[in-house]
């Protein structure tokens, strides 16, 4: 049959109920628990979620570039270079020195930004606690799981289709 002879009715007749559709449920749950968490650190700190995950990054102690930054929290340059300026101006980063390249520099917290981090931080656990007590030791560990196989499932199609 050729596709001018479809009747409109027939090409309708595949539907998609967002309500049950695996990516659409995925992102309605991502976006309340990141809305959720943002609620401490944009409430109490004036964080935006950009900042936040920079000093998440960064609270581990270790300086980084602003790509490593960007490719470790998924932002893009333009956005990761707005944000971390914005910390900057803030007092919450400073750049460094590069030792292994003295043209670049790299970041990491200040003392205002490691106080930030370390009064954020139990706050943060506590409500990602608050948030997964609704599932038993087991079923978080299946979570985890299943998680890990869909994203190497992702990545491993978003691989085949280039």
């Amino acid at each position: 049959m050729a596709v001018d002879n479809i009747e409109p009715r027939q090409s309708l007749e595949v539907s998609l109920d967002m309500d049950s559709f695996f990516p659409y449920q995925l992102t309605q749950l991502q976006s309340s628990v990141s809305d959720n968490i943002a609620e401490i650190y944009t409430g109490h700190f004036e964080l935006t979620r950009h900042e936040w995950r920079i000093l998440a990054v960064l609270g581990t102690g270790k300086a980084l570039s602003a790509k490593q930054i960007g490719l470790m929290i998924n932002l893009e340059k333009m956005q990761t270079s707005r944000a971390l300026a914005r910390m900057i101006n803030k007092a919450l980063i400073a750049k460094v020195e590069d030792r292994s390249d003295k043209r670049s520099s790299l970041l990491k917290l200040t003392p205002e930004g490691l106080r930030v981090h370390r009064e954020l931080a139990p706050m943060v656990l506590a409500r990602e606690q608050a948030l997964l007590s609704v599932l038993s030791e087991d079923e978080h560990e299946q979570l985890k799981q299943i998680m890990d196989k869909l994203f190497a499932q992702s990545k491993a199609i978003q691989t085949q289709a280039k």
